[in-house]
C-alpha cells in the first residue's frame, strides 16, 4: 500500500508541477496572472477524448495536434486580448490585476464553450489501463506513461530555458524587464512566446490527465487552483520549485487519502500551502524581497 501511495503521488505531482510549470512561465516572465488556465488544460482533455473517440487518434500521437494548437491559441490570446492590458498599465502591478479580471471573464467563455459542446456529464476514456508491476505494487500503465512525459516535458523546457538563446532572453525579461532592452530583446514578443509555451505546457497536461482521470467543463478551476498553490509555493518563475511543491502537493494528498481520510485531502493542501506562507513568504525557492 505503501509503493501504491508513493507511486500515484509521484504521478499526481508530476501532474501539478507540469501544469505549474506553464502558469509560472506566463506569470513570471508576461506578468499574467491567467485564471483561465485550468479552462485551458480541461479543453486539451477534451480534445484528446475526441480525437480517441471519434477518429481513434492515439492520445501521444494527439499531443502532436493538440499542444502546437495549444501554443498558436495561446499566442493569439496574448496578441490580441492582453496586448492592449499591457500597452495601457502604468505598471507590472497594475498589469497583473487588469489580466486578473480579463481572465477571469475569459474563464467562463471557455467554460460556456466546453458546456455547449459537450455538457456537464463527466467524461473518460481507456486507454493503456493494464496493471503493471513494480517493486511489488500494480499501478495502471498510462498513469506510469504520463508520469514519464511529464519528466520529459519538463526537463525539456528548463534545457530549453538555460541552454539556448532564446530561453536566456526568456530568462532575461523574468528577472528585468526593464534591463532586457538594453542588450537587444524584444520584451512583447518575447512575452508572448511566453505566454504561449505555458498554454502549450497546460495542454500537454490535458492531454496527459485525460488518459487517466474522469473531467468535466467545470473542473478547471480546480486545477488553476492548484496551479497556483504550487506556483506560490515554489517561488515564482522557479521551475524547480514548481517540480518541489508540485511533488510535495501530490505525495500529501495521495498519502492522506491513502492512510488518513480521502475528504482530508483538499483541507491538507491548504494547510501546506499557509505553512509555507508562514515559514517562507517568497516561496521554497523564491528570492526574499527587501
Amino acid at each position: 500500500m505503501f509503493t501504491a501511495a508513493v507511486t500515484s503521488g509521484l504521478v499526481l505531482g508530476g501532474m501539478y508541477a507540469l501544469i505549474a510549470m506553464g502558469l509560472t512561465l506566463q506569470y513570471g516572465v508576461a506578468r499574467i496572472m491567467n485564471l483561465a488556465h485550468g479552462e485551458l488544460m480541461i479543453a486539451a482533455a477534451f480534445a484528446a477524448f475526441w480525437l480517441f473517440t471519434s477518429t481513434a487518434v492515439n492520445p501521444l500521437l494527439g499531443l502532436l495536434l493538440v499542444v502546437p494548437a495549444a501554443f498558436a491559441v495561446s499566442w493569439a490570446i496574448y496578441r490580441l486580448l492582453l496586448t492592449p492590458l499591457v500597452a495601457r498599465a502604468p505598471s507590472r502591478d497594475a498589469l497583473e490585476v487588469d489580466s486578473i479580471l480579463a481572465t477571469f471573464g475569459m474563464l467562463f467563455v471557455i467554460q460556456g464553450v466546453m458546456l455547449v459542446m459537450f455538457g456537464g456529464a463527466y467524461y473518460s476514456y481507456s486507454f493503456l489501463a493494464f496493471p503493471v508491476t513494480i517493486a511489488g505494487t500494480t499501478v495502471a500503465a498510462n498513469r506510469l506513461l504520463a508520469l514519464g512525459f511529464a519528466a520529459f516535458l519538463g526537463l525539456a523546457l528548463y534545457l530549453y530555458l538555460t541552454r539556448t538563446r532564446l530561453g536566456t532572453a526568456v530568462r532575461a525579461v523574468a528577472a528585468d524587464p526593464q534591463s532586457a532592452p538594453l542588450v537587444a530583446i524584444d520584451v512583447k514578443a518575447t512575452a508572448a512566446l511566453a505566454f504561449a509555451f505555458g498554454g502549450a505546457l497546460v495542454a500537454a497536461g490535458g492531454v496527459l490527465v485525460s488518459m487517466f482521470l474522469t473531467f468535466n467543463a467545470n473542473i478547471g478551476v480546480v486545477f488553476t487552483m492548484k496551479a497556483l498553490i504550487v506556483v506560490i509555493m515554489g517561488g515564482v518563475g522557479n521551475l524547480l520549485g514548481c517540480l518541489v511543491a508540485g511533488l510535495i502537493l501530490g505525495l500529501a494528498e495521495t498519502f492522506v487519502a491513502t492512510f488518513v481520510d480521502p475528504g482530508l485531502t483538499l483541507a491538507t493542501t491548504y494547510a501546506i500551502f499557509l505553512l509555507v506562507l508562514l515559514l517562507r513568504p517568497q516561496g521554497l525557492f523564491g528570492t526574499a524581497t527587501r
